[in-house]
């Protein structure tokens, strides 16, 4: 390590940042509020005084996130460490900038990337600000749950001999069911190609902290792996990590990527956030996710025991797309109820004080992490059983929807580019009236985020009827100038 930290018990940028909200001096520097001193009453009474006089700029100790040559670096180099990364970045805009980033230090305008067409909307953005073209490969599926999974190495090993030329492979693993794909297989798939693997880890910060937990994609074998580490560790949200091992993607051109999709001005309560979750996993993580994984797994128990309830678990992964499965990640099929999941959430919600990460149709899926406790999971175990116990009680009024809809997985290269059909020439229609049009706009229930149409793509009538029951179910859509999704804005014919 270049830096002068050796130690994983070190916090470099957390002690420079303390230093500096420590110290008495005139500022005349941003932000306006100028250590806390104007910031609005009411928000100080809620936040309190000492994390505005911690919300700093990029003064003289506190290095830079661009060029960094003292305390970023050494927080960079420790996690990088800890995680098993040859580079590490940290990202004050999300696991977002991170695959946008990297998509454009892989991708020139032009070249193909081979992707599963479940990706998050950030790889539609990245596709749009390179120039790539999408090759987009089945993911694996499970028509009876009605979730996709991964994409298999088989897939990718087809899409490779039709598309040669392709310049890299992304893949999402773990999904945001827990579901884990062959990252391995693929790994070696694409190496054998010359091109890197990227993979969309955002929500597996915290695989390399137990043997029990999937491997890490690193461990795998990626060559790039995307971490939202504030989605199951403990950084602030927005605090994120970006990792490279090997030679296949040229650093420099990560590095200046990253600067076209962050803010110059980077928040460093979120530097210092992802210097303390590393430092946390490092020295206490083994003992966190034992305990974590515990919780999880007794909830599920639990939860499968209560009648026309299921999870999602180990059990499950028997395909090539599914071939492991994170613990702490619960999913529950609520649809043998008689509900759906948006009207599940809803209960749970507003009458039983349990909110989770996110309904679908048929399933309620929550994260399980370090931050929760007993009384968490005995609250929501209590929450399904009368959640059960009310539909049976009252089935009328919680049996009015239907909660059996397949999703549409529209795996196919689009018309136009998502770059082509986000600059071409629009007009807005009525959606009766934009089927086996080309869409101009990205279209997608949020979260988890994964599109259901695209720039580019053709729009058919089975995704119009699921965003249209996404809707009446009670979820929300995002990406459309048109949230109510009456009109559509297309590609001028």
């Amino acid at each position: 390590m270049s830096s002068q930290f050796h130690s994983q018990a070190e916090l470099p940028l957390v002690e420079a940042l303390r230093h500096c909200a420590n110290r008495l001096h005139a500022p005349f520097y941003t932000p306006g509020h100028k250590r806390g001193q104007g910031v609005a009453s009411p928000l100080k009474d809620l936040l309190g005084e000492q994390v505005f006089r911690a919300d700093l700029p990029e003064l003289p100790e506190l290095d830079n996130l661009f060029a960094p040559e003292s305390v970023i670096l050494a927080a960079q180099e420790l996690a990088a460490a800890a995680f098993g990364a040859d580079r590490t970045w940290f990202l004050a805009n999300g696991s977002t900038s991170g695959v946008i980033a990297a998509i454009l230090a892989t991708c020139n305008p032009g070249d193909i990337l081979l992707l599963p067409r479940t990706v998050h909307q950030s790889a539609i953005s990245g596709l749009i600000l390179s120039g790539a073209v999408p090759v987009f490969i089945n993911p694996d599926y499970d028509p009876a749950l009605d979730i996709a999974h991964s994409i298999t190495p088989a897939a990718v090993t087809t899409a490779l001999a039709n598309h040669p030329t392709a310049k890299a492979v992304l893949m999402v693993s773990p999904t945001y069911y827990g579901a884990c794909g062959d990252v391995s297989a693929i790994a070696q798939v694409a190496h054998h190609h010359g091109i890197p693997l990227i993979v969309d880890e955002a929500h597996g910060a915290h695989f390399a902290f137990h043997a029990d937990l999937p491997r890490s994609a690193l461990k795998a074998g990626a060559d790039v792996a995307v971490q939202s580490t504030h989605k199951t560790l403990s950084a602030l949200t927005q605090a994120a990590m970006v990792h490279v091992q090997g030679d296949l993607v040229d650093r420099d051109r990560l590095s200046k990527s990253l600067a076209l999709v962050q803010s110059t001005s980077p928040n460093y309560l979120l530097l210092a956030s992802l210097d303390a979750a590393r430092w946390q996993m490092a020295t206490q993580g083994e003992a966190l996710m034992t305990h974590t994984l515990h919780l999880a797994e007794k909830a599920r128990s639990q939860i499968s025991q209560i009648p026309k309830l299921a999870t999602l678990s180990h059990h499950h992964a028997t395909t090539p797309g599914f071939v492991d499965f994170d613990a702490t990640r619960l999913t529950v099929t609520v649809s043998g109820l008689g509900i759906d999941g948006f009207t599940a959430d809803d209960i749970l919600n507003t009458k039983l004080s349990v909110t989770a990460e996110f309904p679908s149709l048929q399933h309620l899926t929550f994260i399980i992490s370090l931050g929760n406790t007993t009384a968490d999971m005995n609250q929501l175990v209590s929450a399904f059983k009368q959640l059960a116990q009310e539909c049976r009680v009252q089935s009328a009024e919680c049996g009015v929807r239907s909660a059996r809809f397949l999703s549409p997985i529209p795996c196919s290269l689009p018309s136009l580019s998502p770059r082509e059909a986000f600059f071409a020439a629009t007009e807005t229609v009525a959606i009766a009236d934009a089927n086996h049009r080309i869409s101009a706009e990205l279209v997608c229930p949020y979260p988890p985020g994964i599109p259901v149409l695209i720039p580019g793509e053709v729009v058919t009538e089975t995704a119009i009827a699921y965003l249209q029951k996404i809707l009446a179910s009670g979820g929300i859509l995002s990406g459309c100038s048109d949230a109510s999704f009456v009109t559509l804005k297309v590609v001028k014919a």
